[in-house]
């Protein structure tokens, strides 16, 4: 459809043919009508009782998730309306790693109940305005619940751990992994001015399908996926030396072209015994050092690793810059750059460096290290597909942990905060004058699809069991929640579910932003693609698709018929 306009008797074109656009009522119904599906196809998956979604891509690649932030990226969202409630569960996996689902289900709700709002004509300014101003109410609230706790109570911190696996394949193992990863996130926390700061990447998470989820472990280094380079070569090495280096221990070979005149053979051999003598310098700098591990980041020469066998050195090549940062943080080593600035002060120390064979691959432990400011957790699983799924389940789990060591505060699980602050909001609202008091009741509203859909999700009756909810709440029991596992409501606390508050804040901003962003689109243009030659997606970009008359692919020669009323 063309934008056009009558004047006098010529049509005025703003768009390109073929290009659309939605108005009013109908543009906000198009984008509310795609975040409700994106909602209601992570929704079945929340909670414990929450099922998992087989997702296959082109290549016929298969992931079984249930996390939230997974499944929409692995569905390829081509809706702009829905690419934004996608956005917020990538948001906060990566700001708090749980609770993605929990967004995108709350996201969906708000837009759902505005939408009957708007059918009252209530205008979208006034709802976004009602929902930001309930969501701040919310965040004041769920302060208001929050407990303070110790950040590094182990007892606590393994429950939030466990909370977080409850929804996931890993389930019955979670006692096991959740004391894991909290020994695994206390070691590498540093403490900044009585705070904990903590980054997620030093707990390096490697898996390998085979055994069961109570075969992995927790490995006071790191494990490298590489193998020793020499067969002449110890496998394992107790109180390990470890030197890092970051440069080659190989000759340059010259960048420009360089000729060497040989009359004789007498020459050449001189000129090849210079170049191993100045490998077996490099590896005799190794020795000197007193070291006998030796990690590179880059290439080791064949000459290198025969005089690097002789000295009983293992020897490790290729490993990556991040594994190279990993190690100088778990074994105290430095990293060096230059074989001259080796010295026994700059190596690391280990207990142990093993060559041990994984299933079919032979990969390089480093552990037993002294205070290690990075670990390794090695998840083990049935099939691929488990593994891969224990991996994301661990991730959130570190997060949640992380999370609570940096911000101290909990709230119970199950839906208890959630209706406890909709309780409240709703109360808050009948102080409130003109419209706005709908649209922040509906917010209150909103707030519940969370213990209605545990509660959907677990086969109980949702109705009876939000009323009961909801009563329990207003004689003041703030922690009762649908413990989901029993199937029916009650004590969170005591049931031993509770989550970071952070993450609540989290899933509560998002969702409200998301919604609010979407309310407020009122006209939907979409720009038609050009019709460039195959290959190329319509020519140069901007250029409004120079398609036509061959050349190369996308460029399309010269301009077609079509290309010239773009490039105007």
């Amino acid at each position: 459809m063309s934008m056009q306009t009558q004047r006098g008797s010529l049509p005025v074109i703003l768009l390109k043919e073929g290009s659309s656009e939605n108005k009013g009522r109908e543009a906000q119904k198009n984008n509310i009508q795609a975040a409700k599906i994106i909602a209601e196809i992570v929704r079945s998956s929340l909670g414990p009782r929450g099922m998992d979604k087989m997702l296959v891509d082109a290549l016929g690649d298969v992931t079984i998730t249930n996390d939230g932030a997974t499944i929409l990226k692995e569905i390829d969202v081509q809706h702009p309306a829905a690419k934004m409630l996608v956005e917020i569960s990538k948001t906060t996996d990566s700001e708090v790693g749980d609770g993605t689902t929990s967004a995108v289900v709350l996201a969906g709700a708000l837009l759902e109940n505005a939408e009957s709002l708007l059918v009252q004509n209530v205008h979208p300014t006034v709802i976004v305005d009602g929902y930001r101003k309930a969501s701040r109410k919310a965040l004041q609230y769920l302060k208001e619940i929050a407990e303070e706790v110790t950040a590094n109570d182990k007892s606590i911190l393994t429950k939030i751990a466990r909370t977080s696996m409850q929804t996931k394949i890993v389930r019955k193992d979670s006692d096991y992994l959740a004391d894991l990863i909290v020994k695994a996130v206390i070691s590498v926390a540093e403490k900044d001015n009585n705070k904990f700061v903590i980054d997620q990447d030093d707990v390096k998470v490697e898996k390998k399908a085979g055994g069961s989820m109570k075969d992995s472990v927790l490995i006071e280094g790191i494990v490298l996926d590489k193998e020793v380079i020499h067969s002449g070569m110890p496998k394992k090495i107790t109180d390990a030396k470890i030197a890092l280096i970051n440069s080659a221990l190989e000759i340059d070979k010259t960048e420009f072209d360089a000729k060497i005149n040989i009359s004789n053979p007498q020459q050449m051999k001189t000129f090849l015994d210079e170049e191993n003598r100045m490998i077996k310098n490099m590896v005799d700098k190794v020795i000197a050092s007193g070291a006998n591990v030796l990690l590179c980041q880059k290439g080791i020469d064949d000459m290198a690793q025969h005089y690097l066998a002789r000295a009983g050195i293992l020897a490790v090549r290729r490993v990556k810059e991040s594994d190279l940062t990993k190690l100088a943080k778990a074994t105290s080593a430095r990293i060096v750059t230059n074989l001259d600035d080796l010295f026994e002060k700059d190596l690391g120390s280990a207990q142990l460096v093993e060559e041990r064979k994984i299933e079919e691959d032979r990969w390089v432990f480093v552990e037993g290290c002294k205070n290690p400011k990075a670990v390794t957790l090695l998840l083990r699983g049935g099939s691929q597909r488990v593994v891969d799924e224990v991996e994301r389940s661990v991730h959130d789990a570190i997060m949640v942990v992380k999370d609570v060591m940096e911000n101290p505060a909990i709230v119970a699980g199950g839906g208890a905060p959630e209706t406890f602050a909709a309780t409240k909001i709703r109360s808050w609202a009948k102080s409130l004058e003109g419209r706005e008091q709908l649209a922040v009741e509906k917010f209150a509203d909103s707030l519940e699809i969370i213990p209605l859909t545990l509660s959907e999700n677990a086969g109980m009756d949702p109705i009876d069991t939000l009323t009961n909810l909801r009563s329990k709440q207003l004689k003041g029991e703030k922690w009762t929640g649908i413990d989901v596992m029993k199937g029916k409501v009650g004590n969170m606390k005591t049931s031993e579910i509770i989550e970071p508050l952070a993450v609540k804040n989290q899933i509560v901003s998002s969702a409200t932003e998301a919604a609010c962003m979407l309310l407020r689109i009122d006209d939907v243009i979409a720009i038609a693609k050009s019709a460039g030659p195959p290959g190329g997606e319509g020519g140069m970009p901007g250029m409004g698709g120079m398609g036509g008359m061959g050349g190369m692919p996308g460029m399309g020669g010269m301009p077609g018929m079509e290309g010239m009323e773009g490039m105007m």
